[in-house]
């Protein structure tokens, strides 16, 4: 049998991300941020094509990301932070509200964002982790955009062929 296969497109071209940073933790932050703007100029999204948006932390990022959402202007949206564990139960609430927020933020605005706030136990594992983390980010929003704006395609072709079926 053979089947159909959707595949990963990583070409940027044209594509309107929103980019989310915290300033909390702000070395880490920095450095997640010039990782995924590079990575998105080198897959072909312009510059003029990216809005970078700064909050003082990852629980602000949500309301953030849901602003631009609403805003009907974007293909996809990037969440940059690092919550770094400390001595205290507030690295669990910050990780995990945090999370859902931006989770929840897609799926109502069915909108590709691509989660890209460090979790770490220290300074050090963040700093190893940025690059890469940043990176993955802009590969994952500008993979997901296309995917879903093919998908959205392919909603639309069933339609249609739908509504050329009712008029015989």
């Amino acid at each position: 049998m053979e089947i159909g296969q959707y595949q990963p497109n990583l070409d940027g071209d044209g594509l309107r991300i929103g980019i989310v940073q915290s300033r909390f933790n702000e070395p880490v932050c920095n450095g997640l941020v010039d990782a995924c703007v590079e990575e998105l100029e080198r897959l072909g999204v312009v510059g003029e094509d990216v809005l970078l948006v700064t909050v003082p932390g990852a629980l602000e990022i949500p309301l953030a990301l849901q602003k631009l959402a609403e805003s009907g202007q974007f293909d996809a949206l990037i969440a940059l932070g690092a919550v770094i564990r400390g001595e205290t139960y507030h690295f669990e609430l910050v990780s995990n509200e945090s999370g859902t927020g931006i989770s929840r933020v897609a799926l109502d605005f069915n909108l590709p964002v691509a989660n890209a706030v460090l979790t770490t136990e220290n300074d050090e594992q963040a700093l190893a982790r940025m690059v890469e983390k940043g990176r993955d980010a802009a590969r994952v929003a500008v993979e997901m955009a296309n995917l879903t704006s093919a998908l959205d395609q392919l909603a639309q072709d069933d339609s249609q062929d739908d509504d050329e079926g009712d008029a015989e």
